[in-house]
């Protein structure tokens, strides 16, 4: 029997009022149950409405990475509004990541920027530098990681998340996962299913145990491809006169234009507003990449492209691309994918394989396909990925963007396959990554709430458009 938790108060001006935090100690190897421990950061908010409470739900944070602290603390309200009190909402922070312990690989800071840890090529497509940088912070990672940093994996979140389960003295817990946390929930929902009641996989990737991690980011350049026009769009819409953001006078001509832009400032970067940090053309790519995930990112995107054209003007680099991440940070971004799975060694294999994707998708200019640090990464995984199936209750219900960029709808359709008669899958039509509560789009956030409330689905699956859903 595990110890109840001990919660306080950790409310913010920025989040849900009532909002409380814990600690929960864990193995740091489950196979030594009564070995060394490390702390994870836990986090509830209760129901408002006794009468209504029904159960616990769990939000697993996308990622590898995310603080469920913080996701907590963002979207909390909005779901406790949703579900009506129906549950009492918790969350963690996975292993590595925000207030539970932490592990550093001591890199360098210009190897923890963004554009050098994604290990976007050179202007020219090479991967010299990509290959250089992966085998300096791979060999970092094993000096300074220690077992902290090893024990980042996807079977350890789901044995953490069964263990706060356990705390919490819940029989069965209702999720919502979003992003990398669906692939988490389905791993959990394989490996516990007693302890599953209403499971909600939003925003899902392929779950093929040999298209993992390496998979998954070789098709977001695809996710990019799809959901570029929608920026587009927007970006020639006459209403963004006004706002100085109208990048062309038709849709079809962005593309181009913001080719040519990256093309040129590969060539002559542009002195931007963070000392010593130029506006590239990678670091362009790079905060495209980022803000196609949410439409609210779009203004600031065409800010970026307005001002990097204007001779004039000093673009404003947004967060994603100005700094280095903090070092605990950039552990938690590489060490769950790397441990995770064996990715591809062959350096030759990667440089074939960035000259293709730049050909075909020239906005990601060949980064889903180069060579990060998992490529050299010492420790071998300790135990394979968990195959996802149909065996088990039939109480997921999965939501997806048609155009999300970071786990595109072809990936998220092989986790539908693989869950058979388990799931239902109910597909938006809109873009972005991130679908409940998310995206504006009143019958998918419907359906949700109402399988969560009342535990009905869609017979089948479903498209929402904008306002209703058909079956299909």
């Amino acid at each position: 029997m595990l110890p109840g938790l001990d919660w306080k108060p950790c409310a913010t001006p920025d989040g849900p009022a009532g909002q409380e935090c814990a600690t929960l100690p864990v193995p740091v190897d489950y196979r030594d149950p009564d070995g060394p421990r490390l702390t994870l950061a836990v986090t509830r908010l209760r129901s408002e409405e006794p009468a209504a409470r029904r159960g616990t739900l769990l939000m697993i944070p996308g990622g590898p990475g995310g603080s469920g602290v913080q996701h907590l603390r963002r979207k909390g309200e909005a779901l406790r509004k949703a579900t009506a009190g129906a549950y009492d909402l918790v969350s963690l922070d996975p292993r590595g990541v925000g207030g539970s312990t932490t592990a550093s690989c001591e890199l360098d800071p210009d190897d923890r920027h963004l554009v050098n840890l994604l290990a976007w090529p050179d202007p020219d497509g090479g991967i010299t530098g990509n290959v250089a940088r992966a085998r300096r912070v791979a060999e970092a990672c094993e000096r300074h990681g220690g077992p902290v940093l090893r024990s980042m994996t996807t079977a350890n979140e789901v044995r953490d998340i069964d263990r706060f389960r356990r705390a919490l003295g819940e029989r069965t817990l209702s999720a919502w996962g979003v992003s990398y946390g669906s692939y988490v929930g389905a791993v959990y929902a394989q490996k516990y299913p007693q302890h599953t009641d209403r499971w909600v996989l939003d925003s899902a990737g392929d779950p093929d145990p040999a298209r993992v991690a390496y998979g998954w980011r070789r098709n977001t350049a695809a996710g990019a491809d799809d959901r570029f026009p929608d920026f587009a769009a927007w970006a020639a819409d006459p209403a963004r006169e006004d706002e100085g953001l109208r990048l062309a006078r038709r849709p079809e001509d962005v593309r181009p234009r913001f080719l040519a832009l990256a093309a040129r400032l590969d060539r002559e970067p542009k002195r931007s507003n963070v000392p010593d940090v130029p506006l590239t053309g990678n670091r362009l790519r790079q905060a495209m990449q980022v803000a196609l995930e949410s439409d609210n990112a779009f203004p600031a995107l065409a800010r970026l492209i307005r001002d990097a054209r204007d001779p004039d003007a000093t673009p404003v680099l947004p967060p994603d691309v100005a700094g280095p991440l903090p070092d605990a940070e950039a552990a938690a971004t590489m060490a769950t994918v790397c441990n995770d799975v064996r990715w591809p060694t062959s350096v030759p294999a990667y440089r074939r394989a960035v000259a293709a994707d730049r050909a075909r998708h020239p906005l990601t200019a060949g980064m889903p396909a180069s060579v990060p640090a998992c490529a050299f990464w010492k420790d071998a995984p300790v135990e394979k990925p968990t195959r996802i199936t149909g065996d088990g209750p039939s109480n997921i219900l999965m939501v997806q963007n048609l155009r999300d960029p970071g786990t595109p709808y072809f990936g998220a359709r092989r986790m539908r396959e693989a869950l058979g008669g388990r799931a239902r899958m109910v597909t938006v039509d809109r873009g972005g990554h991130g679908a409940y509560l998310d995206n504006g789009n009143a019958c998918g956030d419907r359906t949700v709430t109402a399988f969560l409330t009342t535990g009905e689905r869609p017979d089948r699956d479903t498209v929402c458009g904008a306002e209703r859903a058909r079956g299909r």
